[in-house]
């Protein structure tokens, strides 16, 4: 009589259960949260902590710091546009460590350049850099987790990004404090150097499939919904047609994140330092409080993600922000400023990872890391246009609160188009 072959409820083989040990997933989602701190966090978060002393320095105007963040954002744009295809030749884990060390040198770079064309040229190619490594990155979520726990893990990867802000928070003004007016330079190299080891340690850790630990993805899948029969009496595809309208629609509420968000973290600290007279080391501070709350954003909302739908959820985070902008735009008491700083930290890892479970949840694992590219290409479009803008704005009227304004109105914009989003088969 012929043996039969055990499966756990999850649909993993038996023998793979009797596996002690927390399972590799986690150590994928720690290699992710180490990506994101390198890449995104000391890649692009870092940035509006050193643009003060950066920009005193080279004597760089607000239009000048906004291109730099431009230039940045046009980068990832075109790493987004090619890094399905990268990763698709090179594989995902490579295709993310070249991607670290692309960061690495060009931070390394940069600490030597002495004016704004060569900074712009250099901040591009770390654009690229964080684009070849984060796009992957996201995308290798669906395939190491399933439904049930995309969110979450998403949402603990993204905690990197909160990790980075609170060290830049603190490092960078001690840096400057220490070293004077060049204090900059060595942020810029040291923080190279860390994205060095990063690159490292994550091109030993990473695996681009479960199958390659001999595992299977960890989580539950809800129960299969009938797909229809073809006349062939063979199931039918997803249909492409919705699926693309659905991928346009959510791409559009993502590239109003893109906008609007990093029009807060390239310049709050520079709107403190210089229109509200706080000192570099307070603003510090107070950017390292947004990083603190920030560990709890991605975990926080995309958990509730999972219990109460991704379009809930999406709403309720932007209207959040909403409140963030206002806070800064109006004139308002300091305390308001706080208040828009803790709504801001608390909020600001939420979308990334609700988009990353999301595409999961439409398009299913295979599809996901590149509909998640399709979606950040306009991100990367909000990106672009929001630092350029935001800067000659200030540049016009002497401040920075008409485009707080407009990112409120922006942000208020996503609320409603995300009550037409339709929920995944």
């Amino acid at each position: 009589m012929p043996a039969t072959s055990s499966k756990s409820p999850s649909g993993a083989p038996a023998h793979q259960q009797k596996k002690t040990g927390p399972h590799y997933s986690w150590i994928i989602v720690g290699s992710g949260l180490l990506v994101l701190f390198a890449c995104l966090g000391l890649g692009r978060f870092s940035l509006g902590m050193l643009l003060p002393a950066m920009g005193g320095f080279l004597k760089l105007s607000h239009s000048q710091m906004g291109l730099i963040g431009t230039g940045n954002f046009v980068g990832y744009m075109v790493a987004v546009a090619l890094a399905g295809k990268v990763a698709g030749r090179l594989g995902t884990r490579t295709t993310i460590t070249w991607g670290l060390l692309l960061v690495a040198a060009t931070m390394l770079l940069i600490s030597r350049a002495g004016n704004f064309a060569v900074i712009l040229g250099l901040y591009f190619l770390t654009g690229v850099g964080s684009g070849l490594a984060n796009v992957p990155m996201m995308g290798l979520i669906s395939h190491w987790f399933r439904r049930s726990l995309r969110g979450r893990a998403a949402g603990v990867m993204l905690s990197g990004n909160g990790l980075a802000i609170i060290f830049a928070g603190f490092y960078i003004p001690y840096i400057n404090r220490s070293l004077g007016l060049e204090g900059w330079r060595t942020g810029w190299w040291s923080m190279g150097l860390m994205t060095l080891a990063a690159a490292l340690i994550v091109g030993l850790l990473l695996r681009n499939h479960p199958r390659e630990k001999g595992l299977e993805p960890l989580g539950v899948d809800p129960p299969a919904t009938p797909r229809p029969v073809t006349d062939s009496g063979h199931p039918a595809g997803r249909a492409a047609a919705p699926a693309r309208r659905t991928m346009i629609h959510l791409g559009l509420i993502y590239s109003l994140f893109g906008a609007t968000y990093v029009v807060y973290a390239t310049f709050i600290v520079v709107m403190m330092v210089q229109e509200k007279g706080f000192g570099e080391g307070a603003a510090g501070t107070f950017w390292a409080a947004v990083g603190a709350l920030s560990l709890f954003s991605g975990p926080l909302f995309g958990s509730l993600s999972d219990r109460i739908g991704r379009r809930r959820s999406i709403m309720l985070i932007y209207g959040l922000f909403t409140i963030a902008y206002l806070l800064v735009a109006a004139r308002l008491p300091n305390f308001c400023l706080y208040l828009s700083i803790g709504i801001f930290g608390l909020a600001v890892w939420s979308i990334p990872t609700i988009m990353a479970a999301t595409v999961g949840d439409y398009l299913g694992a295979e599809q996901a890391p590149r509909a998640f590219g399709f979606i950040t290409l306009f991100f990367g479009v909000g990106q672009i246009i929001g630092p350029a803008t935001a800067g000659y704005l200030a540049d016009l009227t002497g401040s920075f609160r008409i485009a707080f304004w407009l990112c409120a109105m922006l942000t208020g914009l996503a609320v409603l188009l995300t009550t037409k989003l339709k929920k995944p088969a």
